[in-house]
């Protein structure tokens, strides 16, 4: 009987690539697994609009891994029966996959009865699926797509929910909390859908933490060097105070792979070609990053009176953020005539890793999502801190005062960033000290991101740890 990984990712398109990334990497260690990718129908679920769960935006995606990696197989679940009329958009994220389990049920045991099932790996937002494995006996391994120093917290969450009395939205703004392994976290930087915990995502997040603290390990996209200290910290048991912590093993950084849709090359990269070296600064932010119309025109300004090169990705701010922008309106007037030999303006989506690699981008301005900031350590680009959501001002946190490769943006109290303080930091990050500081730093750990994915480096042999865990399993 074939051996069989399968891996459960959420339908956020970043979470779906990195899943398949961890697939690639177990193929090319262990080619003798096989490799199943369980894929959420979302046709039936409210808010489906978004970004995150709009099918086409990864059906693309998941065909041209079809034709380049056959090996990996993509099995969609059917769709949900019975889903309520209305809820609230953020918590779709996990009552998705907790709608989904009788179809998992199902497919894990049709899996089981016809190969031998060495492991399931799930994602942290399909967090419901850890009950329907331990009923089956299938060990069962959480994929954390965000960073180890993200991990402490969530870890650390319970031991939080304990000591403290009241919800981080009643807390000062201005208190730090302590979590083992990070800096000290101001109380506004904690992700907003945890700010109450009478909610039910608070009470998603806490199930999940205390879930993950009994699974068989924790698989992180990160590597040693890079976040040594919260590793440390979850390694030594610091962060579950009640009870064992399980492995942990970094396994990164996975990078998506170049071209990820198979498409022709973007003509934005032709216009990198054209550039001086190290010359343009890249902004984009994630699949979900959405703006305002206000905060639209504050950026153009910014990177105007900036005179920096800029290569920009502009989506439309919602509810239209799925129809392709009409620059000229959404702009301010003459601004693409004023930067046409400057700056370039992509709508909707651009070849990311492709960019961030090219040797005429010197600097990033980003989301702080997990995967952008992996991508850019990797090709050593030093950033500018810009989060949106969920975790992400944790991230930054992380960039800026622990690793040292990124610069914060300030934002207003409505959460507006100010022409003049884009401008400045654009500016900061690629003329200033304090920019070359970060670009010193990036670069360094560009190198250690190389050796750690290399025989002998930290990433190779905590995947080595982890495949051995799986070889000497016995379902």
């Amino acid at each position: 009987m074939e051996e069989v990984i399968v891996l459960y990712p959420s339908p956020g398109r970043g979470h779906l690539l990195a899943m398949v990334e961890l697939g690639k990497l177990i193929l090319k260690h262990h080619p003798s697994f096989s490799i199943t990718i369980l894929i959420l129908d979302t046709h039936n679920i409210p808010n489906a609009s978004s970004a995150q769960y709009v099918a086409s935006s990864t059906a693309q995606y998941i065909a041209a891994v079809n034709a380049t990696t056959p090996s990996i197989k993509f099995h969609r679940l059917p769709p949900v029966s019975d889903v309520p009329s209305t809820f609230p958009a953020y918590e779709s994220g996990f009552l998705l996959p907790r709608l989904n389990n009788p179809n998992l049920h199902q497919a894990l045991q049709t899996i089981s009865q016809t190969s031998k099932l060495k492991a399931f790996i799930i994602d942290f937002f399909c967090d419901a699926a850890f009950q329907v494995a331990a009923n089956l006996s299938i060990p069962t391994y959480y994929f954390f797509t965000s960073s180890a120093s993200t991990l402490t917290a969530f870890l650390y969450l319970p031991t939080l929910h304990k000591s403290l009395d009241k919800s981080f939205k009643d807390l000062n703004h201005d208190m730090l909390i302590d979590i083992p392994g990070s800096p000290s976290i101001p109380v506004s930087d904690m992700p907003k859908n945890l700010s109450d915990r009478s909610s039910k995502v608070y009470e998603y997040f806490l199930n999940t933490a205390t879930h993950m603290a009994k699974s068989n390990g924790l698989i992180v996209n990160t590597f040693d060097l890079l976040e040594g200290k919260a590793i440390g910290a979850i390694s030594d048991g610091l962060c579950v105070t009640d009870g064992p912590t399980p492995p942990i093993f970094c396994i990164g950084p996975l990078i998506s792979s170049s071209n990820q849709d198979g498409e022709n090359q973007h003509e934005c990269l032709n216009w990198l070609n054209s550039q001086p070296s190290q010359s343009v600064v890249f902004l984009s932010f994630g699949s979900m990053g959405l703006f305002s119309a206000k905060q639209l025109h504050e950026i153009s300004v910014g990177l105007e009176n900036s005179g920096q090169r800029f290569l920009w990705v502009v989506r439309n701010p919602p509810p239209d953020n799925n129809k392709e922008p009409n620059l000229d309106e959404l702009l301010p007037n003459g601004f693409l005539e004023r930067t046409k030999e400057r700056g370039f303006v992509v709508k909707q989506w651009a070849p990311q890793v492709e960019i961030l690699s090219h040797s005429s981008v010197g600097g990033f301005v980003t989301h702080c999502g997990w995967n952008s900031v992996l991508e850019a350590v990797s090709s050593g680009l030093p950033m500018v801190g810009w989060p949106l959501y969920a975790e992400q001002r944790l991230t930054r946190l992380a960039l800026v005062k622990e690793f040292k490769v990124a610069l914060a943006v300030n934002e207003s109290e409505d959460g507006l960033v100010s022409a003049g303080e884009l401008e400045k930091r654009v500016r900061e990050l690629m003329y200033s000290e304090a920019g070359k500081v970060v670009r010193q730093k990036v670069l360094a750990m560009r190198d250690a991101a190389v050796a750690a994915v290399e025989e002998g480096g930290s990433a190779h042999v905590a995947f080595g740890k982890l495949a051995e865990s799986w070889i000497t399993t016995t379902c």
